[in-house]
């Protein structure tokens, strides 16, 4: 049996689910892209290649394996892309909480069924069909639950809206005991750098107290104000709304001091040196095509 466990974004970890970008599928259509960015790469003929972005998970197995880590893969299905495993599902203490994720996508989740199966099963839960959220929007941190959502009374209107107020308060009803706080994102479905796709896309914490963020991406000063407060000014690194398009924040811990980043993070990564940090970097420019990076392709089951 698989023994769950995370409680923070950053504790050493021992076992995750990393997705993976083969038999990935045709290039979309423009009416077949889930979020901005990649819209505007299928328009561009940019859109990522598998044989790249193969290469690019390849690179960031290496690192998880270099640290020891046991790394579960998704059983491959033809012509999907299975790159985000953070969407599907969600550790959240020793609870494994499925996503509502969009309707097409939920073969994904039978893909990691085989690691389902060795977790106990009152452990793991699923959502009422009312209930969205995605594992992109939920981050742990100690006593607190910090989930991305929004707020807007035309929330049905944007394909990037992914966590409702009704997924908000299944994490409260089901985890009485954290302090669950909601933050409400800036949506769009054309602009890329208007769009916090989930809260990992405009924050995240690294470290023991540190944390990277985009102010802009909050709809709500409070909002921002709140995540000041909690890990304090000068422990943030602030980002621009050009670095919230290449997806900055969206880094991965394996460690309160080992930090996964992209290589062309030039200012980030001299930066989280400078606090300690030991980088590994790793080429994942064309996997960001798509609004999501590492943080995006992880899901962690086991952290200390």
């Amino acid at each position: 049996m698989l023994k769950l466990n995370v409680k923070d974004e950053t504790s050493r970890l021992r076992a995750v689910v990393l997705g993976t970008a083969r038999s990935n599928g045709p290039t979309p259509a423009v009416e077949e892209a889930y979020d901005p960015k990649s819209l505007e790469h299928i328009k561009a003929g940019t859109y990522p290649l598998e044989e790249d972005m193969v290469k690019e998970m390849e690179a960031f197995n290496a690192v998880l394996e270099k640290y020891d880590v046991k790394v579960y893969r998704p059983e491959l299905i033809e012509n999907c892309n299975q790159i985000f495993s953070r969407d599907i599902a969600m550790v959240i203490d020793d609870v494994l909480v499925k996503s509502n994720i969009l309707p097409d996508r939920e073969s994904e989740l039978e893909a990691i069924q085989y690691v389902i199966d060795q977790i106990d099963p009152k452990k793991v839960l699923t959502p009422p069909e009312d209930v969205h959220i995605e594992g992109g929007d939920v981050m742990l941190w100690g006593d607190h639950i910090f989930i991305g959502t929004y707020k807007g009374d035309d929330y049905s209107k944007f394909i990037t809206a992914r966590t409702n107020m009704q997924g908000v308060d299944f994490i409260k009803q089901h985890f009485p005991h954290k302090i669950v706080k909601e933050f409400d994102l800036v949506k769009s479905n054309t602009e890329a750098q208007k769009n916090a796709l989930h809260l990992d896309c405009c924050f995240q914490p690294v470290g023991k107290q540190m944390g990277i963020i985009h102010k802009e991406g909050f709809r709500s000063e409070d909002d921002y104000k709140y995540l000041v407060d909690l890990f304090g000014e000068d422990n943030l690194f602030h980002i621009s709304a050009e670095e919230m398009y290449h997806m900055f924040s969206n880094v991965f811990s394996i460690a309160p001091d080992v930090v996964v980043t992209e290589r062309n993070f030039t200012r980030l990564n001299e930066w989280l040196r400078a606090k300690g940090f030991t980088v590994e970097e790793i080429p994942y420019a064309e996997i960001a095509k798509q609004e999501g990076l590492l943080r995006c392709s992880t899901m962690p089951l086991i952290r200390d």
